[in-house]
């Protein structure tokens, strides 16, 4: 393998599994900034970039799709590439392209004048899920109980609109989690959230509000658990999230099953088709069942917590054969691309 390898790190990440890959097999890599000013000139020499960004780092969400698109256009690879990291914490875009793909989508609803949403809001049946187009560990994810709510939503979205970080929530779901597992890290986390409460974060300080749109989804009820499918080229896991005490949300709840015997399999195979029909290097897709027991993508993302699949008993592939073998996503996404 001699292709020169470039690495954008993020201590606790991918790349820090990334540099291991590099360092077990010999390959030759080195440290970039992704944010520096000569950044093309830098990355001419090299023929691959692995930039694990995403919405922690909120500076990055402003150039990191068009400077992908950029390199690809000098030829050089890049994880997560442009298809692939297109999609990324955009909810409403998620919404278009699964449509347009005809992929098993919950039912999204996006409206982008006040008074259509309102209509629409006045002729529906609630519940509904409000949501933000863009955030994880379903942060910006709310109930919507009544036409009373829904108009609250709909004004706020065409008025002053809504923070980008929720920090009462965040807070709160700080404390569920320490509850839930105490240890030094999520007391430390809870700490910092509660810190919080009283000084913005950066974030907050630079990211614009999120207003002049309104998106809801479907409620489905009785569910206790969603499916998450991860799908790295030709191979795919999956693990059982379970909801948050008396709460509809799986996302980021800690509580999770690694038993592939409760993952249903249709969601594998819905999770390899829609990979192969966006044509990307890397996917998580989050499924939900339906009345009548059908499974139904609510997001996806390239993006994931970096250990939590450490844990799967093996992975599944393109011809739903499974393999009991040790997970590493991340020698996975490197595998996959040199």
């Amino acid at each position: 393998m001699n292709k020169k390898v470039a690495i954008h790190h993020y201590e606790g990440d991918f790349s820090d599994r990334w540099i291991e890959y590099c360092k077990e097999y010999n390959i030759e890599y080195t440290l970039v900034d992704c944010y520096q000013n000569d950044i093309i000139e830098t990355l001419k020499e090299y023929d691959v970039l692995f930039w694990s960004w995403n919405l922690s780092h909120y500076e990055s969400l402003q150039f990191a799709r068009e400077l992908t698109y950029a390199l690809e256009k000098m030829g050089k690879k890049v994880f997560p590439d442009f298809k692939t990291s297109y999609y990324y914490d955009t909810k409403v875009g998620q919404k278009y392209i699964l449509e347009a793909l005809e992929v098993p989508l919950i039912p999204s609803y996006v409206f982008y004048q006040k008074e259509a949403a309102k209509t629409w809001a006045s002729n529906t049946v609630f519940p509904k899920v409000f949501k933000l187009s863009g955030g994880a560990g379903a942060m910006n994810v709310k109930l919507c109980r009544d036409l009373k709510q829904a108009n609250k939503f709909i004004d706020t979205a065409f008025g002053k609109g809504f923070s980008q970080v929720d920090r009462v929530v965040w807070f709160q779901d700080r404390i569920k989690k320490f509850k839930l597992k105490p240890s030094k890290e999520s007391a430390i986390k809870l700490i910092k959230s509660l810190g919080r409460l009283l000084v913005p974060t950066q974030k907050e300080k630079v990211m614009a509000r999120e207003k002049g749109y309104v998106y809801f989804q479907e409620f489905i009820p009785n569910n206790t658990h969603d499916i998450r499918v991860i799908v790295i080229g030709n191979k795919a896991f999956a693990l059982k999230r379970l909801c948050r005490e008396n709460d509809f949300r799986a996302s980021g709840s800690g509580n999770i099953v690694y038993d592939k015997d409760q993952i249903d399999t249709r969601c594998i195979e819905v999770s390899f088709e829609t990979s192969k029909k966006l044509d990307v290097q890397c996917m998580s897709y989050d499924f939900v069942f339906d009345q009548k027991n059908e499974p139904l993508i609510v997001e996806m993302s390239y993006h994931f917590s970096p250990y939590a699949y450490d844990i799967c008993e093996g992975y599944w592939d393109e011809n739903l054969q499974w393999h009991d073998k040790e997970i590493n996503p991340q020698y996975m996404m490197i595998e996959n691309i040199i």
